[in-house]
C-alpha cells in the first residue's frame, strides 16, 4: 500500500479572514465555495496541495492558541526558497512571527501565527 499526502483541513472562526490570508500570504488559490458537513468552507490549492477551510459547527469545542499543543496536531509547514526573505515578506504584510529564522540541522526554519492563531512554520533546506 502507498500513501500520499492529499490535503489539510483546518477549522476557522472566519472564512473570509481565512480565504484572504492563505491567498495574500502564501499564494494559495481559492478553488470554490462549499460545504463541508454542512458547515461553510472553502478548498484552496497551494501548489498541488489542497486546505480546506471551513467554519467550526456550532456544537463544536474550538481551542487555539501558539502555546497550546494537542495530540495528533502542532503546526503546518511550507517550504519556501529563501527562509529569510519570506520572513521580510510576511512580516512587511504584517504576518506576526512566533521565532526569526534559524538554522536547524539541515533546514534554516521559521514560524508564524495564521488566522486563528494556527502555528505555520516556513522551511528552507540548506
Amino acid at each position: 500500500m502507498k500513501y500520499h499526502f492529499h490535503h489539510i483541513h483546518l477549522l476557522c472562526s472566519d472564512l473570509e479572514n481565512s480565504i484572504g490570508f492563505f491567498r495574500s500570504c502564501i499564494g494559495a488559490t481559492l478553488l470554490e465555495y462549499k460545504k463541508f458537513g454542512g458547515t461553510e468552507g472553502a478548498p484552496m490549492d497551494l501548489n498541488g496541495t489542497t486546505i480546506n477551510l471551513r467554519i467550526a459547527k456550532g456544537d463544536e469545542k474550538i481551542v487555539n492558541g501558539p502555546s497550546i499543543s494537542i495530540f495528533g496536531y502542532h503546526h503546518i509547514c511550507v517550504s519556501v526558497d529563501n527562509v529569510d526573505v519570506a520572513y521580510t515578506d510576511l512580516t512587511n504584510k504584517g504576518v506576526e512571527f512566533i521565532s526569526a529564522p534559524v538554522d536547524a540541522i539541515d533546514n534554516r526554519i521559521a514560524f508564524f501565527k495564521g488566522p486563528d492563531d494556527i502555528v505555520i512554520e516556513v522551511v528552507q533546506p540548506i
